[in-house]
């Protein structure tokens, strides 16, 4: 009898456990193939890229190529004050700035985001590389522990970052790379840094040039930091051959900053100060370059 008994508790009791688990389940479990708990990510495809965004603007491809990164996006919301988003922020600057530059012709534009969605910072610079942008920038909100920061700073890549940026592009793991034209993998690991560093001098340069044009136009219109040019490795400005700038628009932080970032007026002086920027820029390189 007591053997009988034991048998029964081996076979039954795990019989009844899973019996009252899956009960359970179906009153107060989600249901079978609910995703209220699923996180969703945009994963590259099968060639390892996410897909390119769409290019608006003139149809003639001689026409310069701006691409505009929203910072953070989709789980990464950024800096969080007030009930305000860095990444809504940022949006909607890069939004009214598209807008603008539109509006004026002349000039293609592409967003590497156009809603809430998530990219890896390398997916941003890599979007603007493969389209062949001839500028690329960055636009954020900064955050600080004192409330009293405030005001806007543009950057550029550091000497720092730069030369950390040569050597990887110089590296045989990166010898698919196109530099100005010419493929890494035609060339010798010498030639490819000097060509590297060439391409990162020269996009450097123009990078600064584009900074002091945002100072410059901003003048009247934006509010910005004491030193409101300043360099970082940011990676998302270590395109070697495409000048860059990552523009810090203001303090998310700061009650005021925040406020005029959320603006319709705030946003409109951004995406005026920054287009003019732009138009002077390129006007300066076609000058440079010739007819």
């Amino acid at each position: 009898m007591r053997r009988v008994l034991l048998l029964l508790l081996v076979v039954v009791a795990p019989l009844a456990l899973l019996a009252g688990v899956l009960t359970l389940n179906r009153l107060y479990g989600a249901r079978s193939g609910d995703n209220a708990f699923a996180l969703r990510f945009e994963l590259p495809g099968a060639g390892g890229q996410i897909g390119l965004p769409e290019v608006q603007g003139p149809l003639d491809p001689g026409k310069p190529l701006v691409v505009i990164d929203a910072g953070h996006g989709g789980h990464d919301p950024g800096a969080e004050a007030g009930g305000r988003h860095e990444k809504d922020v940022t949006l909607a600057l890069a939004l009214g700035l598209r807008d603008r530059l539109l509006a004026g012709g002349g000039v293609r534009v592409a967003l590497t985001r156009s809603d809430d969605r998530y990219l890896a910072l390398e997916e941003r610079s890599g979007i603007a590389r493969r389209l062949r942008a001839d500028l690329f920038i960055s636009i954020h909100a900064d955050s600080a522990e004192d409330a009293k920061a405030s005001g806007a700073t543009v950057y550029t890549l550091s000497d720092k970052g730069t030369t950390q940026e040569a050597n990887r592009f110089a590296a045989s793991e990166n010898r698919a790379d196109t530099i100005n034209g010419v493929a890494l993998r035609d060339t010798s690991n010498s030639v490819s840094a000097i060509l590297v560093d060439l391409a990162q001098r020269q996009s450097a340069a123009a990078s600064a040039q584009f900074a002091s044009l945002i100072l410059r136009e901003g003048q009247g219109r934006m509010d910005f930091r004491d030193r409101a040019l300043q360099s970082a490795a940011f990676v998302v400005l270590k395109s070697p051959d495409m000048p860059s700038v990552l523009f810090e628009a203001g303090y998310i932080s700061n009650p005021a900053d925040a406020a005029r970032l959320a603006s319709a007026e705030g946003q409109k002086a951004f995406a005026e100060t920054v287009a003019l920027a732009i138009r002077v820029y390129f006007a300066r390189e076609a000058g440079a370059n010739g007819p």
